[in-house]
């Protein structure tokens, strides 16, 4: 609770979303996530797409759990920045990636796509104001 706080007292923009938004957004982009990145880590492991292809849902997974811990763990505003830049970066790069193959894999994150574009913007918004 102490490190939620900590967040509550962060300087926030007038356009940022309220709290309680952010859990029912991230359990449908979840949904999403586990099923398409599902898919594609199936594909790899069953040798019917190249893991070169399946690569950057891997670092798109491993940026995104580490989101938190450094954001509310490590309290670093400029960590958890440079982690969703990344974050946005690999879902590009897996966009790219995939599109020969699944477009529909495409089609079904344009949802992540928006939030974690949206959340880049916030991101680097409140590191800049409590700089």
């Amino acid at each position: 609770m102490e490190t939620y706080s900590w967040y509550a007292q962060l300087i926030k923009p007038s356009w940022a979303p309220p709290n309680w938004l952010f859990g029912p957004v991230w359990s449908v982009l979840y949904a999403i996530i586990i099923t398409t990145f599902g898919t594609v880590f199936y594909k790899a492991f069953t040798g019917k797409l190249s893991w070169i292809i399946a690569l950057p849902f891997v670092l798109n997974v491993l940026f995104n759990i580490a989101f938190t811990p450094l954001q509310f763990g490590l309290r670093s505003n400029a960590l958890a920045a440079l982690d969703i830049v990344l974050v946005l970066i690999t879902i590009v790069w897996s966009f790219i990636a995939v599109w020969p193959h699944m477009r529909w894999v495409v089609y079904a994150n344009i949802p992540y796509l928006l939030w974690v574009s949206f959340a880049t913007v916030l991101q680097l918004t409140i590191t800049y104001l409590n700089r």
